[in-house]
């Protein structure tokens, strides 16, 4: 399957428009995983890091564009705020007014709760260690309900976000592809045709890919993060013809 639409969308947004269409233009285009683009290095599994990243992921999970939760997650860094102790004493008025000013108005007091609720559920069940966690789940399903009762509204897109770009770092770290990323493929033409919505399909079709075009398979979350990008992308597109329609 391959859809053409999708590649003339694809080189609408891209700035090299002759190069040939395929996974690591893609990655070269829209950029790979939000972690790495953020100086966040996950490659060693570092808890202080992964913390990094859960934080960036709350942001990322709120319904608000990746622009202002980058912005977001730079201003709590400024503010030397990316460790559950540090969370936690900075209170809730604190963290409040630090997401006010990074554009998180309509959804500051969600998030604040969020950011407090994990850290602290961190600190007194697991020391603040994220790969302690990690060591007392069983299996993967068990490592995501783990991370999801941290606190009240971590909920699968949140545990998705963050999971994903642990993929191929740490063994339970299988979340399932994202609806954009499956639905980016799809209209690339990535897909085999028999995939039908079969997510677990798509994703083992994907990783093959991305190993033929002769990455790393641990470079994966790189792909599955600028696919995220392009659903993103596509989704916008779509709205806006939809607006000019009516």
């Amino acid at each position: 399957m391959h859809d053409l639409t999708g590649e003339r969308i694809f080189h609408a947004f891209s700035k090299q428009r002759g190069k040939p269409l395929d996974a690591p233009t893609l990655v070269s285009e829209f950029g790979g995983r939000y972690a790495t683009q953020l100086g966040i290095q996950l490659n060693d599994l570092d808890a202080a890091e992964i913390y990094k990243w859960l934080l960036a992921a709350i942001l990322y999970g709120a319904p608000i564009s990746e622009k202002i939760a980058t912005h977001t997650w730079q201003i709590l860094e400024r503010n030397a705020l990316l460790t559950p102790e540090s969370i936690v004493r900075k209170g809730w008025d604190g963290l409040v007014a630090l997401l006010d000013q990074g554009g998180y108005a309509r959804y500051d007091h969600k998030t604040a709760t969020k950011m407090l609720a994990v850290s602290q559920t961190l600190l007194d069940r697991y020391a603040g260690n994220l790969n302690h966690l990690h060591a007392a789940a069983s299996d993967s399903d068990d490592l995501a309900q783990r991370i999801m009762s941290l606190g009240k509204g971590i909920g699968p897109v949140t545990v998705q976000i963050f999971l994903r770009e642990l993929r191929g770092r740490s063994n339970k770290a299988t979340p399932p592809l994202a609806q954009l990323a499956f639905q980016a493929a799809q209209v690339l033409g990535f897909l085999p045709e028999n995939c039908h919505g079969d997510h677990q399909l798509a994703l083992s079709s994907l990783q093959d890919l991305w190993s033929k075009s002769g990455e790393l398979i641990s470079n994966f979350p790189d792909f599955e993060a600028a696919l995220v990008r392009y659903g993103l992308c596509l989704r916008h597109h779509q709205k806006n013809a939809i607006r000019f329609l009516k």
